[in-house]
């Protein structure tokens, strides 16, 4: 087999493997962000998780797809893992970006359902007072 094909493979495996775990690590803990922005609402949390892990998971598979695309034919085992380390690397930069991009995403929601509770006042309004002229 073409060394080339091997690190293609290589690639692919690792890739994968690392937006799969991503992907899982970000569902379980951004549910709990979700939960609570959402007020407890379980099924809506689930819901919305759920559609930000498959976006995630069509973004970084898409990428990784298109960044399969190798220049050079690769002559030698140095070679491989040179091409290796530099898609690996490329790939892990983006998830990690899409993982900051997530959480950044995620707080910014929670802290505006925390901006609007603490709008609510405390107390239920209990009559209007008429606003004086002033003497």
């Amino acid at each position: 087999m073409d060394l080339t094909v091997i690190a293609y493979v290589i690639y692919l495996l690792v890739s994968v493997a690392l937006t799969i775990w991503v992907a899982r690590t970000l569902s379980r803990n951004g549910r709990i962000f979700l939960e609570d922005v959402l007020h407890g609402n379980e099924k809506l949390a689930d819901a919305v998780n759920h559609l930000l892990v498959v976006g995630f998971y069509l973004v970084n598979l898409g990428f990784v797809a298109l960044y399969l695309h190798g220049q050079d034919t690769i002559e030698d085992t140095r070679g491989v893992f040179e091409a290796l380390s530099t898609k690996i690397g490329v790939v892990l930069l983006v998830l990690g970006v899409m993982h900051l991009g997530n959480v950044f995403v995620l707080n910014k929601i929670r802290r505006r359902g925390v901006l609007e509770q603490e709008q609510v006042p405390p107390v239920q309004p209990q009559g209007w007072v008429t606003p004086s002229t002033g003497a």
